[in-house]
């Protein structure tokens, strides 16, 4: 009886990093894709789906890894879908010219129990390069089904599916989770050949750890991936050890592996991966050779100049440079369309209500959620550039380049070397920034990375500084008020990434594992598709999570509204001066003074006023205090909080009127600890929404936010103190 097909079928893609997987996944699915965080973690992965004829296919893109061990998160999660998932098939892809390197994990996977089809990619690189791989021999060697493609090209597309669908044919009688290329398992105590002969593609160790294998085997529950698992064991794996339900198997089992922990002399490790690659060595030198002459190739050529020890970092710089230009100059007409398109919205659901008419429903629709969505919203271009461009640097092959050049100085402040790129763009916008690291390979460099990017003096705080330097500086100061404004976030980036790294973040460094692929030219449908998924992704987490946030903002700054004879505090008299004319609410006649009055009497212009001692010591007074409440919903708010407060009208970072305020209460140190408090305090709700969302805890959000506020008063503090005591108020003035 002819077994039947089921209907859905799961394949996992797997292989390294820089093989091409993700290209072969887009070409399988196309845009039907679904990008989020594994269950329980903050690892990526992307989910797709195609149909077949009658068989529907849902294809999981898995974290490019190369082993299974329990060495990252990335790893963990690749090898957890894998063993406990039961994905009907895996695709492999690897790099077909550098066979040898990739093939570690392959041997891996083809002891899991799970069929796998061999995806041989960049096949024309390696024919380029002189090396011929024997298909058939391959495929009979390990006992799978072997596809060459051209993933940028989008050959052999078509092969993988009709291989996929081949082993769901051949395995559909089988129960999951027990589906098998092979069915049969070589027994403890079986001889090395007959273990070879059981399955072709196992690694058959020399005896003794052959002996001590079948030992653990004999204490574990079966499984399809035993075998597997007890290497996993000697090796040590903490994480493997949670396979094994009975305590006392389990203490039999670290017994045993800390036997051949000191047989290896602390080394099971390297003994393990050894026996692993005497073994590709051998399968390679059987189904692969090389022809031609060993002329240097283009690749090596290019990596000459851009990977040079001199000029690698001025040309990684210009790199940069073209990529923040593109991101934030090109992006910039886009923007001003998208933040037109929001200020109409505003202005047209404001006309429904009658002229001159107070409305808390039309304040928190257009001030509120067209206001709070439209401040994200219009980053949108900057974030489908972004990630057209890391794309473009990655699908080439440069990307990886960059990251070796700048690891070395980055990794003695405890950063990655790819860490510099979200770095770069965080002078433009925290969000996309943060965004960016999802180019870091690890949880760790992320979220050191995270934690200092607002420190990156970004575009949204130009406006404070456009209006405290002019106010309070001379010109012939100005400029270097400015630069050194910038130098402090990035030295203050690079000491607390530091700290971070020798405390929360303690533990060695990742080894950084650098396999250089060749460059190539990405496909533009690849691109298209990274492009729409980061853009819709972007729109979907940012936008919609700002909007409680910018709600409860308004709420803040609108309620409650001061009654008839409430009697307003110091300062806003018609004249503006402290001397108080003891003047009540109803007597304002004013919109402007009226306006202020009521963000003084608000739940926002009360926690200034409590925040008043707290910030006293900076030189602040409960006006600033407001005015940064209200820069939480964005930076450049606190131009026009200010504003408000000192009620000069709407206010922009050009109000000779509003620096006049300023210049006539505060000196110019008190201007420059403004700039500084704005620079290193707590972030935007778009940047804790986004590191909420990119950390996947609201711990980390938190954590940054108050971190970074402590920071700022500290700083603040020492600044405006040693100004005071060194009698520097007035020095530089203008």
């Amino acid at each position: 009886m002819t077994p039947q097909r089921p209907s859905q079928i799961t394949v996992a893609v797997a292989g390294n990093p820089n093989a091409g997987k993700t290209t072969i996944f887009n070409n399988l699915t196309g845009a039907h894709q679904h990008v989020g965080n594994y269950p329980g973690v903050t690892v990526e992965w992307t989910e797709g789906f195609f149909k077949r004829g009658d068989l529907d296919l849902k294809i999981v893109d898995l974290p490019g890894t190369y082993s299974l061990t329990a060495f990252s998160e990335e790893e963990l999660v690749a090898r957890d879908y894998l063993l406990h998932h039961a994905p009907d098939v895996i695709i492999n892809v690897v790099d077909s010219s550098n066979l040898e390197r990739n093939l570690f994990l392959t041997t891996e996977l083809l002891e899991i129990g799970v069929p796998v089809v061999l995806v041989l990619n960049m096949s024309d690189v390696a024919a380029r390069y002189g090396h011929r791989i024997d298909i058939i021999r391959l495929a009979k060697r390990l006992g799978v089904l072997v596809v060459p493609a051209v993933g940028h090209q989008n050959e052999g597309t078509e092969e993988i599916i009709e291989a996929v669908v081949q082993l769901v044919a051949h395995n559909s009688d089988l129960p999951r989770p027990v589906r098998a290329c092979k069915i049969s398992s070589p027994s403890p105590g079986a001889t090395q050949a007959a273990k070879q002969a059981a399955n072709p593609g196992s690694v058959v160790y020399e005896t003794k750890i052959e002996e001590a294998i079948d030992r653990i085997s004999e204490q574990l529950p079966e499984t399809p991936y035993q075998r597997w698992l007890a290497t996993k064991l000697l090796d040590g794996d903490e994480e493997a050890l949670k396979e094994i339900p009975d305590t006392n198997a389990r203490a039999i089992v670290q017994a045993e592996a800390a036997a051949f922990n000191e047989d290896c002399d602390g080394k099971p490790d390297t003994v393990l991966a050894q026996g692993r690659y005497t073994f590709i060595s051998e399968v390679c030198g059987l189904v692969s050779h090389r022809v031609g002459t060993n002329n240097t190739s283009r690749s090596d050529r290019i990596d000459r100049v851009v990977m040079h020890p001199f000029w690698g970092v001025p040309i990684f710089l210009v790199m940069m440079y073209m990529v923040f230009t593109a991101t934030f100059t090109l992006g910039n007409p886009g923007m001003n369309l998208i933040e037109s398109g929001f200020n109409w919205l505003g202005q047209t659901l404001s006309g429904l209500w009658p002229e001159g008419s107070e409305s808390a429903l039309r304040s928190m629709i257009v001030e509120g959620i067209i206001g709070g969505v439209g401040g994200v919203m219009i980053f949108l271009p900057n974030i489908v550039l972004l990630f057209m461009a890391i794309a473009i640097l990655e699908g080439t092959g440069y990307m990886v380049r960059a990251a070796f050049v700048m690891d070395r100085f980055m990794s003695k402040v405890g950063l990655h070397g790819k860490s510099f790129i979200p770095l770069l763009i965080g002078f433009g916008c925290t969000v996309p920034a943060i965004m960016a690291t999802r180019t870091l390979e690890t949880r760790r460099d992320r979220l050191i990375t995270m934690m200092v990017l607002p420190l990156m003096s970004c575009g949204a705080r130009l406006p404070i500084y456009a209006l405290m330097i002019p106010a309070f500086f001379a010109p012939k100061w100005q400029g270097p008020v400015l630069w050194i404004i910038y130098v402090v976030g990035i030295v203050l980036a690079l000491v607390v990434a530091r700290l971070l790294r020798a405390t929360i973040f303690k533990g060695e460094n990742t080894p950084f594992l650098m396999e250089l692929p060749p460059y190539r030219i990405p496909t533009a449908r690849s691109l298209l598709v990274q492009m729409w998924t980061r853009a819709w992704l972007y729109a979907q987490k940012a936008g919609t999570v700002i909007l409680g946030a910018s709600v409860l903002l308004w709420v803040l700054t609108f309620y409650p509204k001061p009654p008839s004879d409430y009697v307003l505090p110091t300062g806003f008299d018609k004249t503006n001066t402290e001397a108080t004319a003891n003047l009540s609410f109803s007597e304002l006649e004013d919109p402007h003074l009226i306006q202020a009055a009521e963000l003084s009497y608000s739940f926002a212009g009360r926690a200034g006023r409590m925040l008043e001692p707290v910030i006293a010591p900076l030189g602040f007074d409960w006006r600033i205090g407001t005015a940064l409440i209200g820069a939480v919903a964005a930076k450049e708010v606190f131009v026009a909080q200010m504003g408000v407060v000192f009620a000069v009208g709407e206010a922009d970072e050009t109000s000779g009127d509003l620096r006049s305020q300023l210049q006539s209460r505060y000196s110019p140190l008190v201007g420059l600890c403004i700039m500084l408090f704005a620079l290193i305090a707590t972030p935007c709700i778009a940047t804790f929404a986004i590191t909420r969302s990119e950390s996947g805890s609201l711990w980390w959000a938190v954590a940054q936010s108050w971190g970074l506020t402590l920071l700022a008063w500290v700083v603040t503090f020492a600044v405006f103190k040693t100004g005071t005591l060194l009698g520097l108020g007035n020095l530089i003035g203008g």
